[in-house]
């Protein structure tokens, strides 16, 4: 079975969402998919910028805010140098949260975007998330 992940952002300007993420992350447009809609490369994985107005439906009963909100679904960028990034993405509209926290797996900064998003700028050091894996090598079973 073929699959591939899309990365779906709502935002309320559009424009403003494609600079931000053009600006921060050097990703570059691909296409518009009419006035509403954009796609961005430049990571693994396509990211779309989808405008929808503050307020309109979301999920169940709720309704899209751009204030900062939280999820437990969020963005991990991985950056050759978290300084350097979080630089850029506060140029670009975006509020530091934390400050950059140094680990033995790397560097971290948890930010919003300007549209109230969730985004961690990560920068590995060392061996990265292999400085703090199960030495044993097992892993956990997929129960699907």
């Amino acid at each position: 079975m073929a699959m591939d992940l899309l990365v779906n952002v709502d935002v309320s300007d559009i424009g403003r969402a494609v600079t931000f993420y053009t600006q921060t992350f050097g990703l570059k447009v691909t296409r518009r998919l009419g006035a509403e809609a954009v796609e961005l490369s430049g990571w693994p994985v396509r990211l779309y910028l989808l405008q929808k107005p503050e307020g309109s439906p979301g999920a169940g009963d709720s309704k899209r805010r751009y204030d900062r909100h939280w999820t437990p679904v969020h963005l991990d960028v991985v950056v050759d140098n978290v300084e350097a990034a979080l630089s850029r993405a506060v140029a670009a509209g975006a509020r530091a949260e934390t400050d950059i926290r140094t680990a033995s797996w790397g560097k971290i900064v948890v930010l919003a975007d300007p549209f109230g998003h969730g985004i961690c700028l990560i920068e590995f050091l060392g061996r990265g998330y292999d400085e703090i894996a199960d030495p044993g090598g097992s892993a956990l079973a997929a129960d699907g």
